[in-house]
């Protein structure tokens, strides 16, 4: 069962890191190639993390079949725990106040999406 979880985790893992690569190649390609800026793509860019978080809990939600709530967590965790070991490694930073709300909201949607995963295969 143990590696049931740990399957369905790194498939959600995965899928985030696999779109948020995807959309960070075609927004930077929209911030050469137009007249937009970094700031205007802010909104964005939270908009396109909170349903990233959401597909990486709901896949891990379908994969692992049971609780949800609790791959869900665990996706939303190691995200935010993965960025904050690279914004402090990298950049010698650790999140700033309002970096805390937002990986609690991106922690609520995978938590979401794990529920919905999970639920979806049950008919």
């Amino acid at each position: 069962m143990a590696l049931t979880r740990l399957t369905a985790l790194l498939y959600g893992w995965i899928s985030i890191f696999l779109l948020m690569l995807l959309s960070s190649f075609v927004l930077a390609l929209f911030i050469r190639y137009t007249e937009l800026s970094n700031s205007s793509l802010e909104w964005i860019t939270l908009g396109l993390g909170l349903l990233y978080l959401f597909v990486g809990g709901f896949l891990a939600g379908l994969k692992g079949k049971d609780k949800g709530w609790m791959l869900g967590a665990l996706t939303g965790i190691g995200y935010s725990l993965f960025i904050f070991l690279y914004q402090f490694l990298a950049y010698n930073e650790i999140f700033s106040g309002e970096q805390w709300i937002f990986h609690g909201l991106f922690l609520l949607t995978a938590v979401l999406g794990g529920i919905f995963g999970v639920n979806a295969q049950k008919e």
